[in-house]
């Protein structure tokens, strides 16, 4: 498992490390049943505190992805077809709305925008 921490994001590193997770496991580069490396053997990795990395997991569970088993670890759940498709929509949005604000301070107009988008569908699946 690869996990890069940027000191100079804006997420907090609970976050970065529970995106780049979740990431790895959508992408299917972490297998279903695959097991995790322990909180405490992540933390000292990363060079973090075992709360963050312990934080990062828990959201994790909530959120699906893992499941942790008491006395065993966590291990990469089964994956809900809705919930992966669902995390890709968050993600599309969020570059979409940087899409839009940096047509604004450009001056690109709504339909200089799709249009774009248009060649850009168009030309990638040629």
């Amino acid at each position: 498992m690869n996990i890069q921490i940027n000191n100079s994001s804006d997420d907090p590193i609970y976050v970065q490390i529970k995106n780049q997770i979740k990431t790895q496991i959508i992408s299917g580069d972490l297998k279903v049943g695959e097991k995790l490396p322990s909180i405490r053997f992540l933390a000292k990795e990363l060079r973090v505190s075992m709360l963050t990395a312990k934080r990062a997991f828990d959201e994790l569970e909530l959120e699906g992805f893992i499941n942790s088993v008491q006395g065993k670890g966590n291990f990469v759940a089964v994956q809900n077809k809705e919930l992966i498709r669902e995390e890709y929509l968050k993600r599309i949005e969020s570059k979409l709305q940087e899409i839009v604000e940096l047509s604004e301070v450009a001056g690109i107009s709504n339909e200089e925008l799709m249009e774009m988008l248009k060649i850009y569908v168009e030309v990638r699946y040629e």
